[in-house]
């Protein structure tokens, strides 16, 4: 708040000081009356004092009025621009712009995804929603669950021909045969892509149960389980072994050869023999029905129909949801169209051979006929 000489003034003569009248130029008489003038050395009336006498009243005390002293100050005390040039500098405070906070990380979440667990024991914390966590199997290594099954069919007794996959003249034993399919996190292929589940079936002599179709299931609920699962998957492979699948030469086999290339693993895959089964049968059957996809063929050709089969498109979904902290409903879903998928491979094999071996006893009877 600033205080002006009126106000001072004012204020000095309802206090009663005596030098109010003095300083006040309405209440003191004018310069130079009798009333003032003592004719003191020095006094020159009315006239302005030169510089040196303004200098000299300004190294005069201050009065010993109290209101003087203010007065004083306020007369000699710089305003405007002489002000703010006279002012003394004032150390910039520096501002502290407080840091972001940071998001707390969920470590339950990057130890399940990394795989550091005990054996046997579940890092997933599960959602309010999931309480059913259970995965079909056995925990073979930490984070790595293996499920078999067995089908009870006679095993072929005699070479199969490939004459259906236009490779005349070449057979296979039905005991090397390895249907196998795998369920990914996506269709996109490349690195970021992986097989979380791989299936495998192939015919085989139980000890118990006699001749059948022997059902192996891979399945990996921690990233870090991978490589036992890759390890796992080549100790089912002999040197014999002939690969069967539907579609898996341009998709299932090319990505598990970048798996095993990228945990620096020998690759078993690209030495062995692979027939696929999706190109032969989009050759006979293309046409003839709305399209070639597995689940059609099967259920047009080989009368299978399937219940409450989980599309293959949301297997991605249901893994990572598991991943996650979720239910595991969806992820036995997996596994059970999983299994689905190389039994048919199976017997798609077989279908194949028998249609192709038909259609060349027809032409030979034909040929017959037309002799």
């Amino acid at each position: 708040m600033s205080l002006s000489l009126d106000k001072l003034r004012l204020l000095r003569r309802q206090a009663g000081d005596a030098t109010a009248a003095a300083s006040d130029p309405a209440i003191a008489p004018a310069r130079g009356s009798a009333a003032t003038d003592t004719g003191a050395p020095g006094d020159m009336g009315g006239a302005p004092l030169p510089a040196a006498a303004n200098d000299a009243r300004a190294r005069t005390p201050a009065p010993a009025s109290v209101f003087g002293w203010v007065e004083q100050e306020i007369r000699h005390k710089p305003t405007g621009a002489a002000a703010r040039e006279n002012a003394p500098a004032v150390p910039a405070v520096p501002v502290s712009v407080p840091a972001p906070a940071l998001r707390r990380p969920e470590i339950g979440g990057l130890r399940r995804l990394l795989g550091l667990r005990d054996r046997g024991i579940s890092t997933a914390t599960p959602r309010g929603n999931a309480a059913d966590r259970h995965v079909p199997g056995e925990e073979i290594a930490p984070g790595l669950f293996l499920i078999e099954s067995f089908v009870a069919q006679a095993i072929p007794t005699e070479p199969l021909s490939l004459a259906f996959a236009r490779r005349e003249g070449e057979q296979v034993q039905p005991r090397d045969l390895l249907f196998f399919d795998t369920e990914t996190t996506g269709l996109a292929g490349g690195t970021g892509t992986r097989a979380f589940m791989i299936g495998a079936a192939d015919w085989h002599t139980h000890p118990e149960r006699g001749d059948g179709l022997r059902i192996r299931q891979l399945l990996m609920t921690t990233m870090a389980a991978e490589a036992a699962m890759l390890r796992e998957f080549a100790g089912w492979l002999q040197p014999g072994t002939v690969f069967s699948s539907y579609n898996g030469r341009c998709y299932d086999a090319p990505l598990l050869k970048t798996r095993y290339r990228l945990a620096r693993q020998r690759c078993p895959i690209t030495p062995l023999d692979h027939v696929d089964l999706l190109f032969p049968t989009r050759r006979r059957y293309r046409g003839t029905w709305e399209n070639c996809r597995l689940a059609t063929i099967e259920r047009q050709l080989l009368q299978i129909v399937r219940e409450d089969d989980l599309p293959g498109s949301e297997a991605p979904a249901a893994w990572l949801n598991y991943l996650r902290g979720g239910s595991a409903v969806n992820l036995r879903r997996v596994a059970e169209h999983n299994h689905q998928d190389v039994v048919t491979l199976a017997l798609l094999m077989r279908r194949l051979v028998a249609e192709e071996q038909r259609d060349r006893e027809t032409l030979a009877l034909q040929a017959i006929d037309a002799v």
